[in-house]
């Protein structure tokens, strides 16, 4: 049930973090992947590691706050095999830190652009393509920063939350399609993105004391979630935001 071979599959911002992860694990279940981030050479390091593990990936750079490289990242993928089974909405920035009353328009829209609007424009190119091969999974990031309120990143988690709120969406537009779209809500990971938080012994404290599990995540814990919501073990999951946090919101 989770065998994903010959699967296509994006994944966006996957040359480090939980997008690495992500990819890296659809491979090992015989996806065909396309890693995806900013830089080029970042991107060429991973899907070269993984065609050395007898993978099949492919590098495209792009800047999903960018429609145009939007689109050449769907062309290129179909350019290359034809097909897109799965899409990953993993990208994001989060520009801004402090409360919303220090939030700058600018950060506030490029945050919405590159967290929401991506995703929006991604998923409407490869719905036409799922469409015409009988169905497919759509995977977007969430967080638990959408689920709850907090002082310091108000505009990161309000974006999280429209993720949430769009696959539900884009769950009810596309059931009938066979088309599944879900959400992963993280808490804290360990990825380069948090840095900041899980070198802060406060933090991670806190953490400790806060998270039932007594840990932050890592990103394969992620990866599994994800491998799990693109393979025919979740059939019939779909409009759903699975929450992998250690316990933490509960």
């Amino acid at each position: 049930m989770f065998d994903l071979t010959d699967k296509v599959a994006i994944i966006t911002g996957s040359s480090r973090g939980i997008g690495q992860a992500i990819a890296e694990q659809y491979a090992k279940a015989g996806a065909k992947v396309v890693i995806s981030s900013r830089k080029i050479e970042a991107c060429e390091v991973i899907a070269a590691a993984i065609r050395d593990a007898g993978g099949e990936a492919i590098a495209v750079a792009c800047n999903v706050g960018d429609k145009a490289q939007v689109q050449n990242l769907f062309d290129e993928t179909m350019t290359k095999w034809g097909k897109v089974d799965i899409l990953v909405c993993n990208a994001a920035i989060n520009p801004s830190y402090g409360p919303m009353s220090s939030l700058e328009d600018s950060a506030f829209e490029k945050v919405m652009c590159v967290n929401v609007q991506s995703t929006i424009w991604l998923s409407n190119l490869v719905q036409p393509v799922m469409i015409e091969n009988g169905g497919g999974s759509i995977i977007l990031m969430s967080s638990i920063t959408a689920l709850r309120g907090n002082t310091v990143i108000g505009a990161y988690g309000m974006s999280k939350a429209a993720e949430a709120q769009l696959a539900r969406n884009l769950a009810h537009e596309l059931g009938r399609h066979n088309i599944r779209v879900n959400a992963i809500a993280p808490g804290l990971v360990k990825t380069e993105f948090a840095r900041a938080l899980w070198e802060n012994p406060k933090i991670m404290a806190r953490q400790e004391k806060i998270t039932p599990l007594g840990r932050i995540g890592m990103p394969d814990e992620i990866a599994g979630v994800a491998h799990f919501l693109a393979s025919q073990a979740a059939s019939y999951v779909t409009g759903q935001v699975i929450v992998a946090d250690g316990g933490e919101t509960a």
